[in-house]
C-alpha cells in the first residue's frame, strides 16, 4: 500500500467523493489512516482518539480493503455492526472497485436455531399468550425464509420479547454435530461465511465472548486475522468486564428445571421421577433466592460476598443448591445418551453448577479449593489463601423478580492484552478515549503499554455551533429540591427552542421524577410537546419516534447518552442533569477504589474523575453531529464550575462557547433558529 494511493482515494475528487453524497475531503482522516497503515506494516497498536465528524469509518476501512489480509472489525452495537455491514462496506467495495468479500458474525443468540424452534413449535403450553402464538408463526416463516436468520431482519417481532431465548440456543443447550438441523444451521453458516472473508464485521461482546472462551482452551468462535479495529473502543472496558466474568441467576435455575423435567419425560420416562427432579432444582432455586431476600433493602439492592447480612443462611441454602444439582448430574448422566435433549441438560447443569461453585471460592475463611493450597518451605507457612479476593470481586444482585450471583475480574488489563498475536496490527479508536489529551487511564484499564496514541480534534466549528451553559443559580446534585431546580433552568430553553430536546440524566429514578415535573409544568403552561420517556418503549422505537416528532422532548439514562445520531433540528439542545460519576454502590466500583486506596493511589483522580470526563464528553457529543449542526448543551451539575476538578471536565468538552447567563443561552436558540 503507498501513502500517495491513499491520498488519491481520500482526494476531493477522489473515488470516496464520487460515491458518497455529501463526503468532505478531511486532513485529519487522511492523517488517521496514514497512520493505520504504518500499523499494519509495523503490526503494533493504534489507540486513536479522533473527534466528531473526522470520518474515522473510512479511515479504518480503506487501509483495511487496501492490506490485502484478514481483516476483522468490532463495533460498540449491533446496530453499528448491521450499518457497517449492509451500507457502509458495500459502498466502500463499489467506489473502489476491490473485490473484497465481506461477513457479519453475531452472538449465537441472534440466530433462530430450527431445533429449538421445532421444539418450540410442538409444545403449545410453552407459548405464555396470544400474541406469543403470532409472533410464533411469523419467526417460522422467517426461518423457512431467512438466508441469514439473523433476529435484527424481522423487525415485526420486538427485540426484546421472550420468545427470542426460547427459539434461539446457548452454548450450553446446543446440540452441535449431533442436531438433526446442523446442514441448515444459520450459526454455523454465518461462522463459515466468516472463516472464508476478507473482512468480517464483528461487536465488542462478541470478541470478549471469544476471548472469555480462548481463555477455556476453545479458539473455534472468531477466524485468525492479521488487523483487529475497535470502533467505539471507549466500551471495551465495561464489556470485557462483564464478559471475563461470569453470572447465574434464578432465571437460568428455573429454565434448568423445566428442561431437565420436560427431557426425562420425554426421553427417558422410566428412569426416574423427572417431575420431581424438576421441582428439587426449582425449590432449591427458590430457598437461595428467599434466603437472599434482605438484599434487596440494601443500597443498588446489591451486596458483595462480604456484606451479604446473612451469611450462613445464605451459604447454606447455596451448599443446599449445589447437592441438588449433584444429585441432577447423575440422574441425567445414566440417561444422557438416549437424546441430544438429555445430553443438553446434563451439560447445563454441570455448566451451572461448576459457575456456582467457582462463586463460593474463597470461602469465608479465605480457603480456596479451587486453587492448590501450598506451603512456604522457608516459613512452613501456607501460600494460596484469601488472595483471590484481589483479582475478583463477587456479588448478589436481588430483586422483586429475579436474583443473579455475579463475579468480574477488578483488571482486565492483563488478559486483554496478553490476547494480540505479535502478527497482529490492533487499532482502537473512539471520539472519547482521553481526558484532556491524557489517555493514561485508557491505557491502565486494557494493559496496552506499548500502543501508540494519537488524537485528531473535530473538524467542526463548535464555538460558532454551540453554547455550553452552566447555570449559576443551581443547589448541589444532593439538594433534595434539586430535580425541580433543574427543570425551572431547562424551561425558559424549552419554551424557545423550536428542535428536538434530549435530557440525560444518570440515574433511572432522575428518568421518572424530570419526566413527571416536565409533564406538569407543559400542563400549566399549555405547551403542547410530545414528552419520551425511557422505558415506556424499546430504544429503537423512542428514537423513530423522537426523529419523527421534530420537537419532541426524551429523557432518558446510561442507554441514551452515547450512540445517538439526531442530526439537524431534530436536536437542537441537551441537558445534562448532573455529572456522570458512576454509582457508588456499584460492586465492580467499589472493589477497584479500594484496591486503588490500599494501594496508595487517589481513587477519585485516578479512577472516577477520569471515567466521569470520558462519558460526560459521550453525552455531550450527541448535541453536534455535522457542519449544519447547532444547538445548546446545559450542564445542571454546578460542581463542574465551582470544584477544583471541574475545569478538567469542562476542558475536555468540545471547545463550545460558554455562558452562565440563562438569557444568552436563550438569545443564542432565537438567533440560531432565525437564521435558519
Amino acid at each position: 500500500m503507498l501513502l500517495q494511493e491513499l491520498s488519491d482515494i481520500f482526494a476531493p475528487d477522489g473515488p470516496l467523493a464520487q460515491a458518497v453524497p455529501g463526503y468532505r475531503s478531511r486532513k485529519a482522516q487522511l492523517e488517521l489512516a496514514q497512520a493505520i497503515e504504518d500499523t499494519l506494516r509495523n503490526h503494533s497498536t493504534l489507540i486513536a482518539e479522533a473527534g466528531t465528524g473526522t470520518g474515522k469509518t473510512w479511515a479504518y476501512l480503506v487501509p483495511a480493503f487496501l492490506c490485502g489480509g484478514k481483516v476483522l472489525v468490532s463495533t460498540g452495537t449491533r446496530t453499528l455492526q448491521d450499518q457497517l455491514f449492509q451500507r457502509d462496506l458495500p459502498r466502500l467495495r463499489n467506489a473502489l472497485a476491490l473485490p473484497v468479500s465481506i461477513a457479519l458474525l453475531k452472538g449465537r443468540g441472534n440466530y433462530v436455531c430450527h431445533y429449538h424452534l421445532e421444539r418450540l413449535s410442538g409444545d403449545e403450553r410453552a407459548l405464555k399468550s396470544r400474541s406469543e402464538i403470532g409472533q410464533l408463526r411469523q419467526i417460522q416463516v422467517f426461518a423457512q425464509q431467512s438466508r441469514t436468520g439473523d433476529r435484527s431482519d424481522l423487525s415485526d417481532v420486538p427485540e426484546d420479547a421472550d420468545i427470542w431465548g426460547r427459539v434461539t440456543s446457548t452454548r450450553e443447550n446446543c446440540l452441535g454435530q449431533e442436531c438433526p438441523h446442523v446442514r441448515d444451521c444459520f450459526v454455523l453458516k454465518a461462522r463459515r461465511q466468516a472463516q472464508d472473508a476478507d473482512l468480517v464485521v464483528v461487536n465488542h461482546a462478541l470478541f470478549m465472548a471469544d476471548l472469555a472462551l480462548r481463555e477455556e482452551g476453545i479458539t473455534d468462535l472468531l477466524p485468525t486475522v492479521d488487523m483487529v479495529v475497535f470502533d467505539e473502543a471507549h466500551q471495551l472496558p465495561d464489556i470485557a468486564t462483564r464478559f471475563l466474568g461470569s453470572s447465574v441467576s434464578s432465571h437460568q435455575l428455573l429454565d434448568l428445571a423445566r428442561a431437565t423435567e420436560a427431557a426425562g419425560l420425554a426421553h427417558a420416562r422410566e428412569s426416574t421421577n423427572w417431575t420431581e427432579a424438576g421441582k428439587r432444582i426449582e425449590h432449591a432455586a427458590r430457598a437461595l433466592r428467599l434466603a437472599a431476600a434482605p438484599i434487596e433493602k440494601m443500597p443498588g439492592r446489591k451486596a458483595t460476598f462480604q456484606a451479604i447480612p446473612n451469611p450462613e443462611e445464605f451459604d447454606t441454602a447455596l451448599d443446599e443448591l449445589l447437592g441438588v444439582l449433584d444429585h441432577s448430574i447423575k440422574l441425567l448422566g445414566v440417561v444422557s445418551e438416549k437424546h441430544p435433549d438429555l445430553a443438553a441438560a446434563a451439560k447445563t447443569c454441570l455448566d451451572v453448577r461448576a459457575r456456582l461453585y467457582q462463586w463460593t471460592q474463597p470461602d469465608r475463611q479465605g480457603h480456596n479449593a479451587l486453587k492448590p493450597v501450598q506451603t512456604d518451605p522457608g516459613t512452613g507457612q501456607q501460600e494460596g489463601r484469601g488472595n483471590e479476593d484481589g483479582a475478583a470481586v463477587r456479588w448478589v444482585e436481588h430483586s422483586l423478580h429475579h436474583m443473579r450471583l455475579h463475579s468480574a475480574p477488578l483488571s482486565v488489563a492483563q488478559i486483554f492484552s496478553r490476547y494480540r498475536s505479535k502478527d497482529q496490527a490492533w487499532v482502537l479508536t473512539s471520539a472519547t478515549l482521553s481526558v484532556k489529551g491524557d489517555f493514561g487511564h485508557f491505557l491502565r484499564q486494557l494493559g496496552l503499554w506499548d500502543a501508540q496514541t494519537l488524537s485528531w480534534e473535530s473538524p467542526f466549528d463548535y464555538a460558532a455551533q454551540g453554547v455550553l451553559y452552566a447555570p449559576k443559580m443551581l443547589p448541589l446534585p444532593s439538594d433534595r429540591n434539586f430535580n425541580e431546580r433543574f427543570v425551572d433552568a431547562l424551561m425558559p430553553l424549552i419554551k424557545v427552542s423550536k428542535g428536538g430536546v434530549l435530557v440525560l440524566c444518570t440515574t433511572l429514578r432522575a428518568v421518572d421524577r424530570i419526566t413527571e415535573i416536565l409533564e406538569q409544568r407543559f400542563e400549566d403552561e399549555d405547551i403542547e410537546r410530545l414528552l419520551l420517556r425511557q422505558g415506556e418503549s424499546s430504544r429503537r422505537a423512542l428514537l423513530e419516534r423522537f426523529r419523527a416528532g421534530s420537537n419532541a422532548v426524551l429523557v432518558g439514562s446510561a442507554s441514551f447518552w452515547e450512540g445517538i445520531d439526531v442530526p439537524g433540528d431534530a436536536l437542537t439542545l441537551v441537558a445534562i442533569d448532573k455529572l456522570p460519576f458512576a454509582p457508588p454502590d456499584d460492586p465492580v466500583l467499589e472493589a477497584r477504589l479500594n484496591l486503588c486506596r490500599s494501594q496508595g493511589g487517589n481513587p477519585f483522580m485516578e479512577y472516577q474523575l477520569p471515567e466521569a470526563a470520558i462519558a460526560l464528553k459521550q453525552g455531550a457529543g450527541r448535541l453536534i453531529r455535522s457542519e449544519q449542526d447547532w444547538g445548546v448543551l446545559m450542564v445542571g451539575d454546578t460542581r463542574m464550575i465551582d470544584k477544583p476538578y471541574g475545569r478538567l471536565l469542562w476542558r475536555g468538552l468540545p471547545p463550545f462557547a460558554r455562558t452562565r447567563e440563562p438569557g444568552q443561552a436563550v438569545e443564542f436558540l432565537l438567533r440560531k433558529q432565525d437564521a435558519d
